[in-house]
C-alpha cells in the first residue's frame, strides 16, 4: 500500500455526510487522492446504496452488511461511522469531528442541516477554516431548490435524453437514457474540482473556508459542452443521430461480417486512408466528399458505398487494417471483453482489496497517474459503523461505555 506521506492531500480530514451516488464518487476520489474521510451513516441502515441491487457482493438481507456494487463504486478509502444526526447527542459528535475537519461534503435536502444546527453557517461558526460543500437536485437557489430528484430525471432536464438515441424515423427511434449515472459522476466530478479549488485559496491566500453550492441539473446542462454551444450559437436543437456525430463523418457505427465497430474519422487525411483501406480510393475526389462538412451533408449516400464493403469482411479484420494505416477505430466491447484487453490489464484498471469470508472485493482504479503521489488503495469500503470506535475514540477521546451508549452503534 501507498505511505501516507506520499500522498497528495494527506492532513486532510473530509467529513462525509453524503449517501447514495454525487456525493460519496466526491468523497471517494479525495479518499483516492490520500484525505482522511469520515462517512456518518444512520444506525442499522446506512447509506441507502448498500441495498441498492442486485447484484450483492455480501448479504443482501442483512441492511447493515449488504455490499451491493453501486455501493462499492463509490465508497473506498473511507472510514463508516454509525451516528443518529436527528439527536442532539449526534449533532454535538458531527460538531465536534467538523471543528478540526477541513471539509464537509453534504447531500441532504435544502434546509434539512440547519433544522440540525449542522449547515455551513453553524460550521463556520466553530470552525472558519472549513469548506464546506452542498450538494443538491437543483440547488440552494430558486424555485425548484426543494424538489427531490435523481439522475434519470436530470438527463432529462438537462435536455441529455433529447439528443441521445436513434434518431426520428430509425426503428427504437425516441429519447433514451444513458445507462449511467452521468450526471452523479459529472456533480461529483464538479465537486471534486470546487473543494481543491477552495482548499488552495486557503492556504494561498484567505486562510478561510468557504460554502460551495453545487447542483446535479446545473451540473450536467454543464456538461452538455459543445452541444449546448451549437445550441446557443445557432438557435437550433440538437437532434438524435444514433451513434454517428452531428459534426464529423464518418463517425458511426457500422456493421460487419460478424459484429459492429465504432468508426470515426477527424479529417481529410484520415478519410482519404480510410478510402485506401476499404478498397475505395475514388471516394476521396468525390466532390460530394472532399471535405467533412460535405461528408455529413452526404452521409446517407457516403454510407451507401461505405457499409457493404465493412459488411463483406469480419470485424477483426477491419480493426487490423484500420488501425494500421491510423484511422480510429475499436470493437464495441461487452464488459468481459473490456476487462481481459491487454491495454486494461496492463493499465491496472482493476484493483482488489482482501475481504474476510467473501473472496477478495474488486474495484475500478482510479484513472489518475501522479509521478510522485500516487493515489491510494488502502481502505476497502467499509462495512456499516466498522470505524466507529475507532474514530470516536481516536478523535474525541470518548470513553467505550460512551460510545456503547449511542443508539444502535458497534
Amino acid at each position: 500500500m501507498t505511505p501516507s506521506h506520499t500522498l497528495a492531500l494527506t492532513g486532510i480530514r473530509v467529513i462525509d455526510l453524503t449517501r447514495v451516488f454525487a456525493g460519496p464518487w466526491c468523497t471517494q476520489a479525495l479518499a483516492d487522492l490520500g484525505a482522511e474521510v469520515i462517512k456518518i451513516e444512520r444506525p442499522g441502515e446506512g447509506d441507502d446504496s448498500r441495498r441498492l441491487g442486485p447484484p450483492f457482493f455480501s448479504d443482501a438481507d442483512t441492511a447493515g452488511g449488504a455490499k451491493s456494487a453501486f455501493y462499492l463504486s463509490a465508497n473506498r478509502g473511507k472510514k463508516s461511522v454509525e451516528l443518529d444526526i436527528s439527536t442532539a447527542e449526534g449533532q454535538d459528535i458531527v460538531r465536534r469531528l467538523c471543528a478540526d475537519a477541513d471539509v464537509v461534503v453534504e447531500n441532504y435536502k435544502v434546509g434539512t442541516l440547519a433544522r440540525y444546527g449542522l449547515d455551513h453557517a453553524a460550521l463556520r461558526a466553530l470552525n472558519p477554516r472549513l469548506v464546506y460543500c452542498s450538494i443538491t437536485g437543483f440547488g440552494q437557489t430558486g424555485p425548484m431548490r426543494h424538489r427531490p430528484g435523481y439522475d434519470a430525471i436530470f438527463q432529462a432536464m438537462s435536455g441529455l435524453m433529447s439528443m441521445t438515441g436513434e434518431p426520428d424515423g430509425a426503428p427504437g427511434a425516441g429519447p433514451q437514457r444513458i445507462q449511467l449515472v452521468v450526471s452523479d459522476l459529472m456533480t461529483g466530478q464538479f465537486a471534486v474540482q470546487g473543494i481543491l479549488a477552495a482548499l488552495m485559496h486557503r492556504e494561498r491566500n484567505s486562510g478561510l473556508g468557504q460554502y460551495i453550492d453545487v447542483a446535479l441539473l446545473d451540473s450536467q446542462i454543464a456538461a452538455l459542452s459543445h452541444a449546448a454551444m451549437a445550441y446557443l450559437v445557432s438557435g437550433t436543437a440538437p437532434v438524435r443521430h444514433g451513434t454517428a456525430a452531428p459534426t464529423g463523418a464518418p463517425s458511426q457505427r457500422y456493421a460487419c461480417q460478424d459484429r459492429p465497430i465504432m468508426l470515426v474519422v477527424g479529417n481529410n487525411e484520415q478519410f482519404v486512408r480510410l478510402c485506401t483501406v476499404l478498397g475505395l480510393p475514388g471516394l476521396a475526389a468525390d466532390p460530394r466528399f472532399a471535405a467533412n462538412v460535405l461528408r455529413v451533408k452526404h452521409l446517407k449516400a457516403l454510407n451507401a458505398l461505405l457499409e457493404p464493403v465493412l459488411e463483406s469482411r469480419r470485424a477483426q479484420h477491419w480493426i487490423d487494417a484500420l488501425d494500421t494505416a491510423g484511422v480510429p477505430c475499436g470493437l464495441i466491447n461487452t464488459m468481459d471483453e473490456v476487462f481481459r484487453l491487454p491495454q486494461v490489464v496492463e493499465r491496472g484498471m482493476v484493483v482488489n482489496f482482501p475481504d474476510v469470508g467473501h473472496g477478495p472485493v474488486p474495484s475500478l482504479a482510479n484513472p489518475l497517474r501522479f509521478s510522485e503521489t500516487p493515489v491510494r488503495y488502502d481502505l476497502p469500503p467499509p462495512a456499516l459503523g466498522e470505524h466507529t470506535h475507532e474514530v470516536l475514540s481516536g478523535l474525541l477521546g470518548m470513553s467505550d461505555e460512551a460510545i456503547a451508549a449511542l443508539p444502535r452503534s458497534r
